[in-house]
C-alpha cells in the first residue's frame, strides 16, 4: 500500500519516526508512550489501540531515514517505507504482513490522513 506526496521525504520520515504525531495520522493508535519521542531500532513502549487496549511494542527494523519495522504484543506488524522517486515525490509505502492483510484498509486511511497533514503545511 503506497501513496507519493510532494513533500520532501525527510519531512514524511520525521513525521513517521514522531510518536507524537502516530495518533494524528493511524486510525488504530490512540495515544502512545514510549521511551523516545524519535524511534530508532530497539525503541520499546506501548500504544492505546482504537479499542482502548494498551499493547506493548518494539521496533525490530531500523534503517535511517527510509524504512522502520515493528513488532506489537509480540507479533510483526507494519513495515513503513520512504523513498524519493525521479519525479521529485516522495513515496511511502507500508508493509502489511500476508496474515494481517485486512489492515491494508486501515494503512490506506494512515496514507490519506499524512496526505492532509502534509496539504495544510508549508512546502
Amino acid at each position: 500500500m503506497s501513496r507519493s506526496y510532494s513533500r520532501p521525504c525527510s519531512r514524511v520520515w520525521e513525521l513517521l519516526i514522531d510518536t507524537n504525531t502516530w495518533p494524528l495520522w493511524g486510525p488504530s493508535v490512540k495515544a502512545v508512550e514510549c521511551n523516545n519521542r524519535f524511534i530508532t531500532r530497539g525503541a520499546e513502549g506501548r500504544v492505546k489501540t482504537a479499542a482502548g487496549i494498551w499493547l506493548p511494542f518494539i521496533i525490530t527494523g531500523y534503517e535511517e531515514g527510509h524504512f522502520w519495522s515493528w513488532k506489537v504484543a509480540g507479533i510483526s506488524a507494519t513495515g513503513h517505507r520512504v523513498a524519493s522517486q525521479e519525479d521529485g515525490l516522495c513515496k511511502l509505502t507500508f508493509e502489511v504482513p500476508v496474515l494481517a492483510a485486512p489492515y491494508a484498509y486501515i494503512c490506506k486511511i494512515a496514507l490519506d490522513r499524512i496526505a492532509g497533514i502534509m496539504e495544510v503545511e508549508p512546502p
